[in-house]
């Protein structure tokens, strides 16, 4: 299935700007690690995983991971790319493996660290990532009450199962933020 097709299977699965567009975060992201990790051969491959990741969270939120590798399978993808696509889930979705392959470690790792990122954007007067700074960041995820929904815990085992240190896999996202922020601009206004 070409990105075409994966963002038709999106949309027909979620409708809301905010869904699509962590989808969308989440495909530029997976695509700069890919890069920046030495598997840009396998870089289309990371950005569909990041792109349907969340492919049943809008429609079925209780049943999180549990439908999408049944839309996946209809849609025709193999059962190692459902797999990395419900890696994500590990811990936290009924029947989720762990992560293995690099690719799902940094997914794991960053699907929650993203939506931080995102929500402290939206309170700088920008409104960007583009002029946040590292230290800012570090205190937002210290904050406990600040996007409350974002797991530190997730965030942190994350980068445990990457090996890095927790300001690492934050730098390293926030850098990847900050180099797909007009391109997922572009996009959600294309939605």
């Amino acid at each position: 299935m070409d990105r075409t097709q994966a963002l038709a299977l999106l949309r027909r699965h979620n409708q809301e700007t905010f869904h699509l567009q962590h989808a969308l975060t989440l495909e530029q992201v997976l695509g700069w690690f890919a890069q920046e990790l030495g598997y840009g051969e396998e870089r289309a491959h990371w950005e569909l995983v990041g792109l349907l990741h969340d492919l049943d969270f809008e429609q079925h939120p209780e049943r999180h991971c549990e439908v999408t590798p049944v839309l996946l399978r209809d849609a025709g993808f193999d059962e190692g790319f459902i797999r990395s696509v419900i890696s994500h889930g590990y811990g936290i979705c009924q029947g989720s493996p762990a992560p293995e392959h690099q690719m799902e470690k940094v997914l794991f790792a960053t699907d929650e660290l993203t939506g931080l990122i995102g929500a402290a954007a939206l309170m700088r007067p920008s409104r960007s990532v583009m002029d946040m700074e590292l230290k800012s960041l570090k205190k937002k995820f210290k904050d406990k009450s600040f996007a409350a929904g974002c797991s530190r815990d997730t965030i942190s085992q994350g980068a445990q199962m990457l090996g890095w240190e927790l300001d690492e896999l934050l730098d390293k996202t926030l850098q990847a933020m900050k180099a797909s922020e007009q391109t997922i601009r572009r996009q959600v206004e294309k939605l």
